[in-house]
């Protein structure tokens, strides 16, 4: 029996590039003489919040791995948790629409803990990916 290659989703590195390109976009606006305190701390809040988001991205593009012994998950900014699949009670797509807005997440529960990821931090489809742990997990 062959062993199972580790399957892994993350950041799509357009989406790290389009980050960095708003924070630019946001750190020129900030720095832009114009004598308009609102805007300079709207800018600096978008800047602050894109550079957190970036740095994620850098130190865990990877959100989810999976093989046969079971899922590892980035918890908090950039930790990681393994969780044998003995562990994981159930993966789900959780779908909801609201104000006109649909949103589409990745469950994967376990006795005590629930992991929520979303199709931007694993860089596909969540119901591609839910298809694959159930693949890998049989």
């Amino acid at each position: 029996m062959t062993e199972m290659p580790v399957r892994r989703w993350g950041v799509r590195r357009r989406d790290l590039v389009a980050k960095i390109a708003a924070a630019v976009v946001a750190a020129a606006l900030m720095l832009a003489p114009a004598h308009d305190p609102q805007r300079f701390l709207l800018a600096l809040g978008a800047v602050s919040g894109l550079l957190v988001l970036i740095l994620r991205d850098l130190l865990a593009p990877v959100r989810l791995a999976a093989d046969e012994a079971g899922v590892t998950v980035v918890r908090g900014f950039a930790g990681r948790r393994r969780v044998p699949w003995a562990e994981v009670t159930a993966i789900r797509v959780d779908e909801r629409r609201r104000l006109g807005i649909r949103t589409r997440l990745l469950e994967i529960e376990t006795e005590d803990d629930l992991c929520l990821l979303s199709a931007a931090d694993l860089g596909s489809d969540v119901q591609d990916v839910a298809d694959s742990l159930y693949r890998i997990r049989a």
